[in-house]
């Protein structure tokens, strides 16, 4: 059925108010950070912005050609890569336990385990950076019953990035969790008791009906981790003085901060953000893709 001419035009004015907010606060700074892209826009153009020049594509070509740039997308897929499937497995492991647990205790263990998420991440990561001190420190103090020698967590390349994955781990397992466990109780019941009905072990339901329930779940989640593990930035800035040491946390986000106002390089950092924007979009079509080809 067709909808008529007044009909249609309602529907426009009720949808017109939700339209222009995106198109103000989503469309028009894209399209303002493009422009930016393309210019040499620095310090000096925010105070007389005649001076400002077009130079096409030399800030992306600058860009591809940049070594730092180069390590901080590695470092920045590298955690990635760790993050998101440990942040994943240890949300649909807390919401299984969660969710089989004993009744009384759920809203409380539902509450402790999603308490980081809505902490400070700046206090957090203060806190943590506490806890992987080399001398001080309770990570290093609790190895030390085991004979492992102190680790300079923060201050040693090799386990800069690895210390910030458990902490980002650690800080957001959590909202993933309070996902999984709706998933978990969209899972019809009666699937579980012809389960067990046929004899199937608490691995074989797990593996033939919790995983296929809870496949769109896992769809979801791991896109929103994986686009918010991309914009890594607080962490590595609060803990390691700004990407240390020797840029082994350097993310591209943070790169992208100190082009744009550490050196003033704004429009060289608006290049820098198109370039993460489409390759977190060509990850996340990846990912979609991959799951409608799975439901085939």
């Amino acid at each position: 059925m067709r909808l008529g001419r007044s009909e249609a035009r309602a529907g426009w004015l009720f949808a017109a108010p939700a339209m222009a907010v995106i198109a103000i606060f989503f469309v028009l700074p894209v399209v303002a950070g493009f422009a930016l892209s393309v210019t040499d826009f620095d310090i000096y153009a925010i105070g007389d912005p005649d001076l400002v020049r077009m130079v096409g594509l030399a800030n992306y070509r600058t860009l591809l050609s940049d070594p730092l740039f180069w390590q901080a997308l590695r470092n920045t897929a590298y955690f990635v890569l760790m993050g998101v499937p440990l942040t994943v497995a240890t949300a649909l492991a807390a919401a299984l336990g969660v969710t089989a647990g004993v009744t009384r205790f759920k809203s409380i263990f539902r509450t402790v385990y999603f308490a980081p998420v809505v902490t400070t991440l700046v206090a957090v990561a203060v806190v943590w950076r506490y806890l992987y001190h080399p001398r001080f420190g309770l990570i290093n103090g609790f190895l030390a019953v085991f004979g492992v020698d102190p680790i300079a967590w923060l201050a040693d390349p090799r386990w800069a990035m690895p210390a910030i994955v458990v902490l980002a781990v650690w800080k957001n397992f959590g909202y993933t969790m309070i996902i999984f466990v709706a998933g978990l109780q969209a899972i019809p019941e009666q699937l579980y008791e012809a389960a067990r009905l046929d004899g199937a072990s608490a691995w074989q339901r797990f593996r033939h009906i919790t995983l296929p329930g809870l496949a769109p779940t896992t769809t979801f989640v791991t896109v929103i981790t994986v686009i918010g593990y991309f914009q890594l930035f607080a962490e590595p800035y609060v803990m390691t003085s700004g990407g240390g040491p020797a840029n082994a946390t350097l993310s591209v986000v943070l790169y992208m901060f100190k082009e744009g106002f550490r050196w003033w390089n704004i429009g060289y950092a608006a290049a820098v953000a198109f370039v993460l924007f489409w390759i977190i979009l060509g990850v996340t079509v990846v990912q979609i893709a991959l799951r409608r080809r799975g439901e085939r």
